[in-house]
């Protein structure tokens, strides 16, 4: 066994070495050449391994992701070697269908627009136009369900740092779009310049879509199938129904595990929760937080989140993969420090809430942190309250009766 895993190690090295090349300089092409010399191919684990191990040992993310394309590029060839052997229904072989998809709709936006030269001609492919910025608006669903639920799956298997370079790729292409859409809407206004603006916008997406959807289908997924458990994949598979499809409705049952489906044992909700000013079961207590008009989510002294509510209509994502992350994992890079900010000043006592607002499809949300201490103020954890204000705002006067 010791001598297996040497070779293990010495395979790892050695990619290492290829990549440590790389990001110094050296030709891809002399590096594909000692690559095929010393390796022949590559199993996609062993890359995320490795790049995980990179970064671990100080190569910024930043410099993985600048740099993914030419690791790519070197093991291109070895990559698409592989198959994948999965039935319709199957969480990986669903995201790879709405990549499929999603790359023909930023290609036919790129055709269309393409061939468009006056306004009149832009009013004669308008639908065509904004049926596929609907679709685009849509698959925010494909990229919440990764981060939400099969990223936290990974995180568990030990593969943390492909998750986060693909989730900094996903606000990319959000960024990308949010531009598409601006410039869409006033281009009746400044023809010329918002044409040439959004044209260049959707070659962006197409590229960077092309590039991302590779890495995952090839790395990323890859990687998952070889460490995720198989009833784990039902567990994912039930979060994916939970948040919902873009671009096509999946098969309604998980057919590579149709006759190996695990009992779920159902138990009775027994016993109280006795607090200081009353009790409750935990039928009441669970269905209590349920009904509250507002979203909760706790997140213990060690930043693991503990538990959030069902409510009936949840503003942000929440899936029950996440229960044991780290909070820091639950957020996007962009807003880490303000995350890490807040629970600093919360676990050494120089505040005791922080709340922020923000329009979001035209609602006004608030969201409040407030820090959660005993009786002789020790810190336990943070607790985050999101409400949708909107009709809030807007209240006036007074209402005595019932409607």
């Amino acid at each position: 066994m010791s001598e297996v895993f040497g070779r293990k190690r010495d395979r790892k090295e050695i990619l290492k070495e290829i990549i440590r090349k790389l990001h110094s300089g050296e030709d891809p092409s002399e590096a594909k050449k000692q690559f095929k010399e010393l390796l022949g191919s590559v199993d996609p684990l062993e890359i995320s391994q490795v790049e995980q191990e990179l970064v671990q040992e100080g190569i910024s993310r930043e410099e993985i992701m600048k740099l993914c394309e030419v690791h790519l590029e070197v093991f291109r060839e070895s990559l698409e070697k592989q198959e994948d052997i999965l039935k319709r229904g199957h969480p990986i072989t669903i995201l790879k269908e709405e990549h499929r998809i999603l790359l023909e709709y930023a290609s036919r936006l790129m055709n269309i627009l393409s061939g468009i030269e006056s306004k009149e001609e832009f009013s004669l492919k308008e639908e065509d136009v904004l049926d596929i910025i609907n679709h685009l608006k849509e698959s925010e669903k494909h990229y919440l369900r990764e981060e939400n639920v099969l990223f936290p799956y990974l995180e568990r298997h030990g593969i943390v740092e492909p998750p986060a370079v693909m989730w900094r790729e996903h606000d990319m292409i959000r960024a990308i779009k949010k531009d598409i859409y601006s410039t869409l809407e006033g281009i009746k206004e400044n023809f010329s310049e918002s044409l040439n603006k959004i044209r260049s916008h959707a070659d962006s997406l197409l590229q960077l879509l092309s590039s991302h959807f590779y890495k995952e289908n090839n790395i990323l997924f890859p990687t998952g199938l070889r460490v995720i458990k198989e009833s784990e994949w039902l567990e994912i598979r039930e979060q994916f129904d939970e948040i919902g499809y873009c671009c096509f409705t999946p098969e309604a049952t998980l057919a590579p595990f149709s006759g190996i489906k695990e009992e779920k044992v159902s138990k009775e909700m027994e016993g109280t929760i006795t607090l200081e000013t009353g009790s409750f079961t935990v039928e009441e207590l669970e269905n209590l937080l349920n009904t509250l008009p507002v979203d909760i989510t706790f997140v213990d002294k060690n930043d693991q989140v503990r538990y959030f509510s069902q409510t009936k209509d949840r503003i942000f994502v929440r899936t029950k993969a996440v229960i044991g992350r780290k909070v820091q994992q639950c957020h996007p890079q962009k807003s880490l420090h303000i995350v890490n900010q807040i629970i600093e000043d919360f676990r050494n006592g120089k505040r005791d809430f922080a709340d922020f607002w923000i329009n979001m499809n035209g609602r006004l949300i608030y969201i409040r942190y407030f820090a959660v201490r005993d009786k002789e103020g020790r810190y336990l954890g943070t607790v985050e309250v999101t409400q949708d204000i909107t009709d809030i705002k807007k209240i006036e006067g007074e209402k005595r009766l019932l409607d």
